[in-house]
């Protein structure tokens, strides 16, 4: 089978390579990939600023269609239309694991970086891991649990961030900036969403799923009692801090691998709280499994593009330009 790889530590060292069919050990299942989804961690993965353990498959957002069982996994599974949580495996024994922490795991395994992931027509994974897809969502925008639910993990860990009435800046209309505004939305905040001209099209994805949008920080709210950070940038991360009101709530969910300076002394005099997220836990997929089963959060708008595997250079090319929302790997079978 096709399999898009990343073959060494150095930048760049990716290729569609020809791989074996994974099989299932004991209380694992092999997934037909439908869609895995590309975002900023794949993009450092390839540049080498984010760890891997090559040669490994990439992709970490990954659904599709349970194809084979392994031992004590109940057979009736297979043809289950599924989602996949990310960690591969992690010790289970420090404090973080016995926490309900295991995304702090120092000993963390992931699909996409140090175990085999989605940018492949199959992947294995523990049985556990695999999420039944609602019958309303398709199997491709079934890729997109997984940044829903490290949105869950950001804004209701350690206590939840927006409240009944808060008013709400989503800096950021990417699609973890979309769906963070749809959970902010659901727990009775007022969102509005910030991007730049150069956001045109997410920006209009976010109008149409009913949301205030601006283009210009000019044009957008201050004072609000949460800021939900979402870019990862540095001008976003700044401009977060100046609006969030006193004694307001900032939360940091877009990642950046270097360091960027923040003016902390706002922290103090404003009496501001901050948190952050990283990835997810069992607890989180269960809420926003849940969101979906409600019919809370809509995936569906945030597809822009689906690629096959052979086109990835123009995916990953699309993630760098921030074209659209949300790019999708769709791998064709061969024999």
């Amino acid at each position: 089978m096709q399999a898009l790889r990343k073959t060494g530590p150095e930048p760049g060292a990716i290729e569609l390579q020809d791989v074996p069919r994974p099989t299932a050990a004991p209380g694992q299942v092999v997934v037909d990939v439908a869609a895995a989804g590309l975002c900023g961690t794949d993009l450092h993965i390839l540049d080498g600023s984010y760890g891997s353990r090559p040669p490994v498959t990439l992709g970490h957002e990954v659904s599709g269609t349970i194809a084979t069982v392994g031992a004590g996994v109940d057979p009736a599974r297979v043809g289950e239309r599924v989602a996949l949580e990310t960690f591969f495996s992690t010790c289970g024994e420090c404090r973080d694991c016995r926490g309900g922490s295991p995304n702090r795991c120092r000993s963390r395994v992931s699909i996409g970086s140090g175990a085999d992931g989605g940018f492949a027509e199959q992947v294995v994974a523990p049985a556990r891991n695999a999420r039944r897809l609602p019958a309303h969502v398709s199997s491709e925008a079934g890729a997109l649990s997984e940044p829903l639910a490290c949105v869950c993990r950001s804004l209701f860990q350690p206590t939840p961030a927006v409240r009944a009435g808060d008013r709400v800046l989503v800096i950021g209309p990417g699609a973890i900036g979309l769906l963070a505004a749809q959970v902010a939305r659901v727990s009775g905040g007022e969102p509005a969403v910030l991007g730049t001209p150069a956001d045109a099209e997410r920006l209009e994805v976010a109008r149409a799923l009913g949301f205030t949008v601006a283009a210009d920080p000019a044009d957008a709210p201050a004072d609000v009692d949460v800021v939900l950070e979402c870019s990862g940038s540095g001008a976003g991360m700044a401009l977060g801090i100046e609006r969030v009101r006193r004694g307001g709530r900032y939360v940091q969910i877009g990642q950046r691998g270097d360091a960027v300076p923040v003016d902390l002394a706002l922290v103090s005099f404003h009496e501001l709280v901050i948190t952050g997220g990283f990835a997810s836990t069992a607890d989180s997929w269960d809420r926003a499994m849940r969101l979906l089963d409600h019919r809370l959060v809509d995936l569906e708008p945030l597809v822009s593009r689906r690629y096959p595997l052979r086109d990835w250079q123009a995916a990953f090319d699309a993630v760098r330009t921030s074209a659209g929302v949300k790019q999708l790997l769709c791998p064709e079978r061969t024999p």
